[in-house]
């Protein structure tokens, strides 16, 4: 399988989504916004209540990251910044694109069962490798601002700017492959060739 490169910035167009293929190599840069289990709650209760968010989703890339951040003088200063695993918020996520025209998700882990979602929404689900959380922050440029500080440092939205965030692996595309569900399938057959007493080639 081609594996391709892309340089995306957002906010993201349809077009540049679109072009992606899970097992793809993607690199951000632009703002992306991190939001864990709260901030998705508080998303929703926005939608819910038909309250305008204070940031824009649209063409947005969401980062399941709890960062680390350090105050100096008047400025946020991002200290560590790796993906958190991206299955706790499954549940939420399709409330949370239909009602936002969020282009791109990343995390780790996978996320189960989203790949309809994510095709009927063009959006796609990025992979970051855990324990990068301090090479991560050399892609970080800047800390544009903090919402809802009240949800405390790991769950509050962080606007970061980001240049050549990188490499991300496509693990669910637009066109509704799910990377690591392949994966998972392939696993469980060579498991069951095994059970069975089959010799893997």
């Amino acid at each position: 399988m081609t594996r391709k490169e892309h340089f995306l910035t957002t906010p993201a167009t349809d077009a540049a989504v679109t072009a992606i293929n899970a097992g793809d190599i993607v690199y951000l840069s632009g703002i992306i916004y991190t939001a864990r289990d709260e901030a998705h709650h508080r998303i929703l209760e926005y939608a819910h209540e038909k309250k305008q968010l204070p940031f824009d989703l649209k063409g947005a890339a969401i980062f399941h990251c709890g960062p680390v951040m350090k105050k100096e003088g008047t400025e946020w200063k991002a200290i560590a910044a790796g993906p958190t695993t991206s299955d706790r918020m499954t549940k939420m996520t399709p409330d949370v694109l239909k009602n936002h025209d969020i282009k791109i998700l990343i995390g780790k882990g996978g996320m189960e069962n989203l790949s309809t979602t994510m095709a009927e929404r063009n959006c796609v689900y990025l992979s970051y490798t855990g324990g990068c959380a301090a090479l991560a922050v050399d892609m970080i440029k800047n800390v544009r601002g903090v919402h809802w500080e009240d949800l405390g440092m790991p769950e509050a939205v962080w606007e970061l700017e980001v240049e050549k965030f990188g490499p991300l692996i496509a693990g669910i595309d637009a066109h509704g492959n799910d990377l690591f569900q392949n994966v998972l399938e392939k696993a469980n057959a060579v498991f069951e060739d095994m059970k069975c007493g089959r010799q893997i080639l």
